[in-house]
């Protein structure tokens, strides 16, 4: 009886996400501000079922009262980051609310079936960051000295990633962080942060010659102390978040042709230099001949994207977790197989629409600081989610970087939380900016209306 109501529950779950996919672009069209209430409500709603339908099936699938308990505690923690971003700050983008807390529901379902413990501190970890993160939109509302900051964007950052060299260690054959009280913290994270204020701010102040070859001569060094530290995911992430933001602040093509072509030679020294290197490029060529030696990851993966195959095996029908570092890395290929390749699909396309919005706010900012790093952060954001689903499913090798708001990761989850808040204080602004300018119109029509007749 479980087995079938499981296999109910994953049709009803993929068509409730496919509906949820289509409202996060659909709401793009609608100008009346209760017709978009009524998407976001029922995206919530959607959300809720999705996540109630999930524990449910895995409840039935292994009699564990404490699934009921744990979810219970994960409906809280998602109802109380609703109300109290929708409360606290009522300019909030709700679509933006609604996408971060269903990946998150998302991740919190796949990882609890893949590993209970993990989950929990997951749980723990989601609430902290939806805490700490509510603070941050205010920052960014009353500080206006962010803007001149620099130099202690670039230097905290540069001290965080040579004191993970220095002192961090190991994992993967990789200096990623520390771990601290059974939490792991790794400052790459926090550093991309920082690097997108770092150079926002910079080129905020000039983008004259000798100040573009300064600034990229400091984000050659953040890239550089991440290749010795072997954290590659995190070194092309800045390294393509420097381009990206490099021609939108200055519009030389010239600049990125150079950046790419220095990129591609140091892609080549890499993988003559580091065997870490030259195993995930052989994993990715083919996986299955190289089985021994690193493709091991990448052959589990591809076949837990082929038993899956559209519709899904079902949670706990699977063998998610044959699939290595399934809860963090390569969490795409367990939700594809358990869940179904359309349910991931509709995933990717929640990830694509928040990466709308954030170029959606970048534009209609005003400020060329505050535009620059909604843009830096936007990119940095779906590059992440690039790099992650293309390493898993072998169209580009893999890099180790985790999937956002879905992937296990303390530092991961919280970094996210703190980008996804910095966005909504940047939103804030322009609702701000609109407001004012509202303002200054009605007061000039006042002035015309007052004003004496000849």
């Amino acid at each position: 009886m479980a087995n079938i109501i499981i296999e109910c529950s994953k049709y009803l779950m993929i068509i409730l996400i496919t509906i949820y996919a289509y409202q996060c672009f659909t709401v793009f069209g609608y100008a009346d501000v209760e017709d978009k209430k009524r998407i976001f409500r029922s995206q919530n709603t959607l959300m809720f079922m999705i996540h109630f339908m999930a524990f449910a099936g895995m409840y039935l699938k292994t009699e564990e009262w404490k699934l009921l308990l744990f979810y219970a505690v994960q409906a809280v923690i998602l109802l109380a980051t609703i109300l109290l971003y929708t409360r606290i700050y009522p300019k909030v983008s709700r679509l933006i609310v609604n996408n971060m807390c269903m990946l998150l529901t998302i991740g919190f379902i796949m990882i609890t079936r893949l590993q209970y413990t993990k989950a929990v501190k997951q749980s723990i970890i989601a609430a902290g960051s939806v805490a700490l993160s509510l603070l941050v939109p205010s920052l960014i509302r009353k500080w206006k000295e962010l803007p001149q900051l620099r130099l202690i964007y670039g230097g905290v950052g540069l001290i965080a990633l040579a004191a993970v060299v220095v002192i961090g260690q190991v994992s993967g054959g990789a200096k990623l962080g520390f771990e601290i009280a059974g939490f792991g913290i790794q400052p790459s994270e926090f550093v991309k942060i920082l690097f997108v204020f770092f150079v926002a701010a910079s080129f905020y102040s000039s983008t004259s010659f000798i100040n573009v070859v300064l600034t990229t001569i400091a984000a050659a060094f953040h890239v550089l102390i991440l290749v010795v530290s072997k954290d590659l995911g995190a070194a092309l992430i800045i390294f393509v978040v420097y381009l990206v933001m490099l021609y939108v602040a200055t519009r030389q093509p010239l600049y990125i042709a150079a950046g790419l072509g220095a990129g591609s030679v140091a892609a080549v020294a890499a993988y003559h230099l580091f065997s870490h290197v030259r195993v995930r490029v052989l994993a990715w060529k083919d996986p299955f001949s190289s089985y021994e030696q690193g493709g091991y990851q990448v052959a589990q993966s591809l076949f837990a994207l082929g038993t899956g195959s559209w519709f899904g095996t079902g949670l706990y029908q699977g063998k998610a977790d044959a699939i290595p570092v399934a809860d963090e890395d390569f969490i795409f290929s367990a939700i594809a197989e358990e869940m179904g390749l359309i349910f991931a699909l509709c995933m990717i396309l929640i990830c694509l629409s928040c990466y709308v919005m954030f170029l959606n706010i970048a534009m209609q900012l005003r400020n060329h600081f505050y535009k620059l790093v909604a843009l830096g952060l936007g990119t940095c954001y779906i590059f992440q989610t690039f790099i992650n689903i293309g390493g898993v499913t072998k169209f580009i090798p893999s890099t180790g970087v985790t999937l956002p708001l879905v992937s296990y990761g303390g530092s991961s989850v919280l970094s996210t939380f703190i980008m996804f808040a910095i966005i909504q204080g940047l939103y804030i602004l322009r609702e701000d900016e609109e407001e004012e300018i509202e303002r200054k119109k009605t007061q000039q029509k006042r002035n015309r209306g007052t004003r004496p007749s000849a």
